[in-house]
């Protein structure tokens, strides 16, 4: 009986495997959309100079298994990755790099992007990225290990995971693969090797994700887009404001924030959409509200001004990254009854947020 069960396990696992796919660059398996771009032997390989744009596989699908590349790393700045599950353009999975951030806790990102929007403002820390520091001048060598919700990154160590990715945020579907080369950096690529596998093995410890704190407002509706100048000088939201909005759920996710690109695509005018909740008061009261955007914000209670905030990237001075988190306080005069909190959230890039915490909940209900 062991033996049988020994044989059958064996079988399953050697079902589960499948060669090792090469893909060499140069032949008409690639698609290639960018900036500029070349194929020529480099430092010993065969590799792509791709600069600000994309290169994907054609006819290809990949859901879970062993992604391995090999990526020249210099100091520059950009920040070259793999695009995997890709749905289309707008919707896929992103590893990348930053070689300029070479031994920083952000020397590279794991993040979702929905309806075209990278969300890394959003999902930092170490459940995101991990310090690393890179060879320069160099070729580096990175692995990825997808399972159906869960993958971990290796970088040059094959046997040790550089990041453990425990929750990818999209919905597991089979979809494309390709590289991308962002910011104003080239970068070489090369050996890209796919084996697809059923049932890859991980081996690193997942790390529990944080706890919400109490308080955190857990759901949102979320408005269709609209553009951020209509609310330009609006000090009183009217009906012009609202009748024409249609309404969509939005949960939070760790730490709190909901990701409103899950719901909403912007372009570089139509970036703005409400997130409202409805709290109900058994008297006359205030209540202090934590809050923090991504990018900016303004706040309407009962369809009063009453705040704002302003939190992208490089607001603060040159070095402000725009990550989301409770970093502003207002205080929301509450009357007793029905009252509308409505926030209205701008995108430029880099992750659309909102939290929002009410800690103190006696004498109301948030719905």
């Amino acid at each position: 009986m062991k033996l049988r069960l020994l044989l059958a396990t064996v079988f399953f696992s050697l079902c589960s495997l499948s060669q090792a796919q090469e893909f060499p660059f140069g032949t008409d398996k690639w698609e290639i959309n960018a900036a500029g771009h070349v194929v020529e032997n480099y430092e010993g390989k065969r590799s792509l100079y791709l600069h600000q744009g994309r290169a994907r596989l054609k006819d290809f699908e990949f859901y879970t298994g062993i992604i391995e590349y090999d990526v020249f790393v210099t100091e520059r700045r950009g920040f070259p990755g793999i695009h995997f599950r890709i749905q289309d353009n707008q919707n896929f999975e992103e590893f990348y790099i930053r070689p300029h951030q070479s031994g920083n806790p952000d020397a590279n990102q794991y993040t979702p992007v929905f309806n075209g929007n990278g969300a890394w403002q959003l999902y930092y820390g170490e459940r995101f990225s991990t310090p690393y520091r890179y060879k320069v001048n160099a070729w580096n060598h990175i692995k990825l290990i997808v399972a159906e919700k869960r993958a971990e990154v290796y970088i040059n160590d094959m046997d040790k995971p550089m990041l453990v990715i425990p929750e990818l945020k999209r919905e597991p579907k089979s979809g494309g693969l390709g590289f991308q080369s962002g910011g104003v950096s080239a970068f070489h690529l090369a050996n890209l090797k796919v084996t697809k596998q059923t049932s890859p093995v991980l081996k690193g410890k997942i790390k529990p994700a944080p706890v919400l704190s109490q308080g955190v407002i857990e759901n949102w509706s979320v408005s269709s887009p609209f553009a951020e100048s209509s609310l330009q000088n609006v000090y009183e939201l009217t009906a012009k404001q609202k009748n024409s909005l249609t309404w969509g759920l939005l949960g939070v996710e760790e730490k709190g924030y909901a990701n409103l690109s899950r719901l909403a695509s912007k372009t570089p005018q139509i970036n703005t959409v409400f997130a409202k909740v409805v709290i109900q008061s058994d008297r006359k009261q205030v209540k202090k509200l934590s809050y923090g955007l991504s990018d900016r914000g303004v706040i309407y209670l009962n369809d009063q001004i009453v705040a704002g905030g302003q939190n992208n990237y490089g607001s603060q001075d040159y070095r402000h990254l725009g990550t989301i988190g409770f970093f502003d306080d207002v205080y929301l005069y509450l009357k007793k009854g029905k009252n509308e909190l409505w926030i209205a959230v701008s995108e430029n890039f880099g992750g659309w947020g909102i939290m929002a915490s009410i800690e103190d909940r006696e004498g109301i209900r948030i719905e």
